[in-house]
């Protein structure tokens, strides 16, 4: 595990890459917020995060994230599901995090609101939607997006407030993932007129591919190895 000195180092230079993207695309970096991914790494990962002021940290596994939060010693750490759910650990996930970004299709969303209801809460959700049409993510199909948004709103346990998706992998060739990113924020806009209502969280965009999802009106970056290195 790096020092928090090293990991504030590398957050330093992740604002800077916001900021640079952010001014070439005329935005306030003020609108863009990081999440760091702590998947993999210890629960002092989640801490650092913490520490310096970030919004939440981002996990990909249910049991690995609970394992976590079990022995985080800061309760205030505010924890998100990043990762594909499955339906039998929506009763888990509802109660133990702040909010999940991978709601990708009806049974799911249909679980969560009876586990959140059953928890007493209203879960904040980001609907995961496989904007790339990558074969290889996860992700509700882009001609889907309105079904599952409208299933979503007839469950009064959650609170739908945004969008998610993860680029298609290819280092090469940046366009690719900005074309998936306009494409996001497209579907953003078209719900948002449908359905008059509101879709402020576009969460989009990670550390190879932040800068493409900044230019393309991310809101929220999930950052794992640009701040705290590679994987354990």
């Amino acid at each position: 595990m790096i020092s928090y000195e090293e990991f504030f180092a590398n957050l330093a230079r992740v604002h800077a890459r916001v900021a640079a993207a952010c001014s070439a695309a005329g935005r306030d970096p003020a609108g863009v917020r990081i999440l760091a991914v702590t998947k993999t790494h210890p629960v002092e990962a989640a801490l650092y995060a913490h520490r310096a002021g970030l919004p939440g940290v981002g996990e990909n596994r249910v049991q690995e994230a609970l394992e976590k939060i079990a022995k985080c010693p800061d309760p205030s750490v505010r924890w998100e599901l990043i990762g594909h759910l499955q339906s039998n650990k929506a009763g888990k996930a509802a109660a133990a995090f702040a909010r999940i970004q991978s709601v990708d299709n009806v049974e799911l969303t249909q679980k969560l609101d009876r586990a959140a209801a059953a928890a007493g809460r209203v879960l904040p959700v980001l609907l995961q939607i496989n904007a790339g049409d990558d074969p290889a993510k996860f992700g509700a199909n882009c001609v889907d997006a309105p079904a599952l948004l409208e299933a979503a709103l007839k469950c009064p346990a959650l609170k739908v407030e945004g969008l998610m998706t993860i680029a298609r992998l290819a280092p090469d060739n940046p366009a690719v993932a900005q074309k998936c990113f306009a494409r996001l924020r497209e579907i953003r806009d078209a719900l948002t007129k449908q359905f008059n209502l509101p879709l402020p969280e576009l969460s989009m965009g990670m550390t190879d591919d932040l800068d493409a999802a900044v230019r393309e009106g991310s809101t929220l970056i999930r950052v794992g190895t640009a701040l705290f290195g590679k994987r354990e």
